[in-house]
């Protein structure tokens, strides 16, 4: 009699090294500042004097580190199967954004960096998420100040999904509804980092709503609050349902698939090559 069989470690297409960890943590923490700078500040910081230009800052700032974050990480084994993987799976996620695009958060790319992050692992997600939104951007025109900060968050994204408990082992159903109650989430933290960047923006257009250099952080909390209700809950909350759907509907066949692809392409496994025959 045959025991059970034990599940099959799950395979990477990048294993992080401490070096990478260093860099996406650097990365990370300047993605913090980018975004939270308006809560961190204090009032009379000389910060808050440049509250237009602060994110231009940022966002300049912040895609030479998004640049070196992934440079480190190729450099921990993004051979050429994983930059074929990272292709495909990229240009679907760029060909996926604009089919909901201004429709009500309808954003179907979303179920696929959460499935993918939770096959291909921590560093591949990194990469993915911000490869795929700066691809999109370049196909929908969505070039701007903001476009750092979205391939940032979208490198979030995507990677946490691949820190979620369970990788190699839970499967089935459970997993779908991880997966899907993590795209919830995810989607309106997606949504609220992306406010969080472009509100000082908004100074002079809604003087109750907008960042105010003087106000205490308490005041510019509820502030920020009503500028989200006010803005993008409607559209996060689409965003969320729309991943939730998504992942329950087809996150099995779609995990099923990338996980053969991996397993078949061997990450880890290094390409040689040998004589032809003749």
């Amino acid at each position: 009699m045959t025991g059970a069989k034990s599940p099959q470690r799950q395979t990477r297409a990048i294993r992080l090294g401490p070096r990478s960890w260093a860099a996406l943590a650097l990365v990370s923490a300047v993605g913090v500042a980018g975004v939270g700078w308006p809560f961190l500040a204090p009032p009379a910081s000389t910060l808050n004097a440049h509250a237009q230009d602060a994110p231009w800052l940022f966002a300049g700032l912040l895609v030479l580190l998004v640049a070196v974050a992934a440079a480190t990480i190729s450099e921990s084994g993004l051979g050429p199967k994983a930059v074929a993987m990272l292709g495909v799976l990229a240009a679907t996620g760029a060909a996926l954004r604009p089919i909901g695009a201004g429709t009500a958060g309808l954003e179907p790319m979303f179920f696929l960096m959460v499935l993918s992050g939770r096959v291909l692992g921590p560093g591949f997600g990194f990469v993915l998420g911000s490869v795929t939104m700066f691809a999109s951007a370049l196909l929908t025109g969505g070039v701007g100040p903001w476009l750092p900060f979205q391939m940032l968050s979208m490198g979030w994204f995507t990677m946490g999904a691949a820190l979620l408990p369970g990788a190699d082992r839970l499967r089935g159903r459970a997993e779908l509804w991880l997966l899907a109650g993590y795209g919830f989430l995810a989607a309106f933290a997606y949504g609220t980092v992306m406010n969080m960047a472009g509100w000082p923006f908004m100074s002079a257009l809604a003087s109750n709503i907008s960042f105010s250099p003087d106000a205490s952080l308490s005041t510019n909390l509820a502030r920020f609050l009503a500028y989200c209700l006010a803005t993008s809950l409607g559209w996060d909350l689409g965003r969320a349902l729309v991943t939730v759907v998504l992942t329950l509907a087809l996150g099995a066949p779609v995990l099923k698939a990338l996980r053969r692809a991996t397993r078949r392409a061997a990450f880890e496994a290094p390409v040689t090559f040998g004589d032809t025959p003749r």
